[in-house]
């Protein structure tokens, strides 16, 4: 009994009924509100502002939009605006000020069919580089958007003529320390992995898990790449050493089961902690990991002489069965350490801690 209060615990706050189907969650930076993307029964979308008053979350701005809404970042914009970009059924790109969500201060036509994913940066917590936004789609491609410069995006990744266009369902920014360094990693549903040098345009590494990919995440955007975290539909994640890359070889990495063998929706990195991430899986779980580094990070190839990563392992710090369907969307808060909020597909959205984090 002693030993199991000396984890982690992970306590559920509050939860919240809500009509309609959640797809994404994100805390809104320095505050005590959070936003809740989603569908109605009759197909339009929902942005839905809540306030957490008294440990309870109170509905605070409810907005209906004409498509549904798909995914969602601050990831591009500054602390001092908080505008929210999201991705739509319809392919549309759209950013809002939350304090006037009616009408989007940026829309664009993003793509042909649905947008699945969407990251940011350039913005909040990340201060250096140009504010970008990354859109992922049913359509196959993957662009980066300067809200700054309207109706065209700043680069298209899509397959070559002739290939088989794949739904590109997880999108990542990374390795942005300085103005000019920055990575995009995308994860598609055949299990490709594919990680793009935005500085040089080109393709700087690649990888096929098996199955397709749910998520990845860099744990941190504003540091030269340390680890990727992939996860996948097959019960599985792999975590990468990004560190070092071997010319043949390329990046080390660990592949981790499971317990309950089902999905690995989500992973999202404690920002106050790099080491410590959550993944959310298909039962309504989720699992909070540590990753232990090696005593040492790179070694010679004895064949070629070349340096070549070591990975280090991944400890189970606790889990907890949270909900009666898969947990698809998670967010930790920027500010407060352990606290944080998911939806899951049974109609609830959950305010949480998880204690012992810090």
């Amino acid at each position: 009994m002693v030993e199991a209060l000396k984890k982690p615990q992970i306590i559920t706050l509050e939860t919240k009924v809500v009509d309609y189907t959640p797809y994404d969650v994100k805390w809104i930076p320095c505050s005590a509100r959070f936003v809740v993307l989603g569908q109605h029964a009759r197909g339009t979308g929902a942005l839905n502002i809540y306030e957490l008053e008294q440990g309870k979350a109170v509905l605070v701005k409810e907005t209906e939009k004409k498509h549904a809404i798909k995914c969602g970042t601050f990831g591009a914009s500054t602390l001092q605006q908080r505008h929210l970009a999201t991705g739509d059924f319809e392919g549309n790109l759209s950013v809002y000020d939350l304090e006037r969500p009616e009408i989007p201060v940026f829309s664009v036509k993003a793509h042909d069919l649905i947008v699945n994913c969407i990251d940011g940066c350039g913005g909040v917590g990340v201060q250096t580089g140009p504010p970008e936004i990354v859109t992922g789609s049913r359509d196959g491609t993957v662009k980066v958007w300067d809200v700054r410069q309207k109706d065209k995006p700043v680069a298209v990744i899509s397959p070559a003529e002739g290939e088989p266009r794949r739904d590109a369902w997880t999108v990542s920014f990374g390795n942005s320390y300085n103005d000019e360094e920055r990575v995009l990693c995308a994860g598609y549903e055949n299990g490709d992995v594919k990680m793009f040098d935005l500085k040089t345009m080109s393709l700087l590494w690649e990888t096929n898990t098996k199955n397709g990919v749910c998520s990845v995440e860099f744990d941190r955007k504003d540091i030269q790449m340390n680890k990727l975290v992939v996860t996948s539909v097959e019960s599985s994640f792999q975590v990468f050493d990004v560190r070092t890359q071997h010319p043949t070889h390329g990046f080390t990495g660990l592949s981790q089961k499971n317990r309950d063998n089902t999905t690995v929706w989500t992973v999202r990195h404690l920002p106050q902690n790099r080491d410590v991430f959550v993944t959310s899986s298909g039962s309504g779980a989720l699992n909070v990991w540590k990753y232990n580094y090696p005593a040492n990070r790179v070694k010679q190839d004895p064949n070629d002489k070349k340096n070549v990563g070591v990975v280090g392992s991944v400890e189970l710090l606790n889990n907890a069965t949270l909900a009666e369907q898969p947990i698809s969307a998670f967010d930790w808060s920027p500010d407060k350490p352990g606290l944080c909020v998911f939806s899951a597909f049974d109609q609830q959205v959950r305010v949480a801690i998880v204690t012992k984090l810090a």
